[in-house]
């Protein structure tokens, strides 16, 4: 079975309200990428993936006018993508939601939130994931109150051969110092939104010994915006939510061998899922965002990662079509887990 996490970049934008694709000449949410390159691109990609199901973050939108399945399905439809049906849980206010795209002769999933209801006080205790998250996110002995701005989606997957998984898929996000009048009031927020992004990270590794403590396997995957050396708040903290997630030592550590390595080796290279262009600096960077976490009874089914990086996968360099698809398409690289079950 392959299960794979993809953050296509404003994946929104290439559909109407209608969930059609706009295959024209139109501007895409890339720069300049017209819709139709983009589209076309990312038929390429995902039917390069050919996944049994594929945690999608930066979804198209769900709202009163727009809905996600549709505008996903019609998408597979359109160029033969075998996860061909789509499930959402809670949908948020981004433009961006959290998706699985799945196939449904191979897997049965439904939306499985887990947690009570937090209500307006909050709760300390992991909270159902479009709650209130209670937390003293400093010194000052005062509880903070955190939400998420993208809930993770929480699916119970069953294979045909009855194997049953939990999959949560999130897409954590620090963000950027908008308002900011000033170098001091910028470092002043981004250490605040750093610091909910922790907590965040907190709450969810909250939910991960819950399901590791009951003795379920266990999926984590999507974007995490953070990782290790990623920016200068990080020595602030001590800690990225890549670590937090993962957990820290005992039996109910969960592993991604890219996150690993990243971990050990700050000074050397690493892999990386991304590829974002710098403007003022006229030059790329790459980063490690995106991860497929199992737990320790997965791992022990040797599965095979995989990060579809144009320039660091053999087979994806040697592959032209491919390659510039997976270029064109997003500014992350899909990352897939190969997995006998």
């Amino acid at each position: 079975m392959r299960i794979a996490t993809y953050n296509v970049e404003w994946f929104n934008s290439l559909f109407d309200d209608d969930g059609k694709l706009l295959m024209d000449e139109g501007w895409s949410g890339r720069h300049d990428v017209t819709r139709a390159q983009q589209t076309e691109a990312l038929g390429v990609v995902f039917a390069a993936l050919d996944a049994d199901a594929i945690m999608v973050i930066e979804a198209p939108d769900e709202n009163r006018n727009r809905q996600t399945a549709r505008a996903l399905e019609g998408f597979a439809a359109a160029f033969g993508v075998r996860a061909n049906s789509t499930l959402i849980g809670f949908q948020n206010d981004t433009q961006q939601e959290i998706a699985l795209m799945y196939d449904p002769a191979v897997l049965t999933v439904r939306h499985a939130p887990q947690g009570g209801e937090s209500g307006k006080k909050g709760s300390g205790q992991a909270p159902r994931f479009d709650g209130t998250f209670r937390i003293d996110l400093d010194v000052d002995a005062k509880e903070d109150l955190v939400r998420f701005s993208k809930p993770p989606l929480e699916v119970e997957a069953v294979t045909a051969s009855g194997q049953v998984l939990q999959l949560i898929g999130t897409h954590l996000k620090s963000k950027a110092p908008h308002g900011a009048r000033n170098e001091h009031e910028a470092m002043k927020l981004s250490i605040q939104n750093r610091r909910k992004q922790l907590a965040q990270a907190i709450w969810l590794r909250q939910r991960v010994e819950d399901h590791l403590s009951a003795g379920e396997s266990l999926m984590v995957l999507g974007d995490l915006n953070d990782g290790p050396g990623l920016d200068q708040y990080e020595g602030l903290f001590g800690r990225s939510s890549v670590e937090i997630i993962l957990g820290e030592t005992g039996q109910n550590c969960l592993f991604d061998p890219h996150a690993r390595l990243g971990l050990q080796r700050r000074l050397g290279a690493t892999p990386t899922t991304a590829r974002f262009y710098l403007h003022e600096q006229k030059r790329y960077l790459q980063a490690l965002l995106d991860y497929i976490m199992v737990s320790p009874d997965l791992a022990a089914k040797q599965p095979d990662w995989r990060i579809w990086h144009p320039f660091d996968d053999p087979d994806c360099w040697t592959a032209p079509e491919l390659r510039d698809a997976l270029l064109m398409a997003s500014d992350h690289f899909p990352v897939t887990l190969d997995i006998d079950l």
